[in-house]
């Protein structure tokens, strides 16, 4: 359900985390780069806008300067292969760090962390939907939610509404979406449909949330 059909929530309740990350909500620059947009979404949504008027807002190529990581830049590049769940954690954590941004980065993969349940994702979402401080970033298979494409896709999480347990993402693919809800549970097994064949070296890939919680 798109925002532009559905913003009740966003009207009547508090919802910090959109309002943190909308000034900041970014297009993915190639089809490859939904990792690169999210993380950048993230840096400037917790690191806020800079005090001095010389400084820029991270923007996506600058970001890929900041860590210098060759490996991220090839995957987020057009036609690029895209990253791990095990990459998007490395990616997460040391865009942060470049920024001097100090947070922990904590993370969780449905079917391979016993722990990463229903009822877990739901806690999170809950205490991540307290404040502003916090946001979380979800690698997840868009056809599963968007009936779309059958792939992995990488987006941050902008508000929980628990009373009708939906999910708003803040979907980086602008080209087609705008934020939208979809059922929580409809998200988690998102989290666990495996990458399919034709997907290179992602097929069978799964995934999972990163919470980034700003210390």
């Amino acid at each position: 359900m798109p925002i532009t059909s559905d913003h009740a929530y966003i009207s009547k309740a508090e919802a910090p985390d959109y309002w943190a990350i909308s000034p900041y909500y970014i297009h993915q620059q190639t089809s490859s780069a939904c990792s690169l947009a999210s993380v950048t979404v993230a840096v400037n949504t917790l690191r806020g806008l800079p005090g001095r008027s010389e400084d820029t807002l991270v923007t996506q190529n600058n970001l890929l300067e900041a860590t210098k990581d060759e490996r991220w830049a090839a995957q987020a590049a057009e036609d690029g292969d895209g990253v791990t769940f095990v990459d998007l954690i490395e990616d997460t954590t040391q865009s942060l760090k470049a920024f001097d941004i100090k947070a922990d980065v904590r993370s969780a993969q449905p079917g391979k962390d016993q722990a990463a349940t229903l009822e877990t994702f739901r806690a999170m979402l809950l205490e991540n939907e307290v404040s502003a401080k916090d946001m979380v970033l979800i690698y997840f298979n868009q056809g599963v939610v968007t009936g779309d494409w059958d792939g992995p896709h990488v987006s941050p999480i902008g508000a929980y509404d628990a009373a009708t347990d939906r999910v708003l993402i803040m979907d980086v693919d602008r080209e087609w979406y705008v934020p939208y809800w979809t059922k929580t549970e409809t998200l988690f097994n998102a989290l666990q449909r495996p990458a399919p064949a034709d997907q290179g070296v992602l097929a069978g890939e799964t995934g999972g949330w990163v919470h980034i919680i700003r210390q």
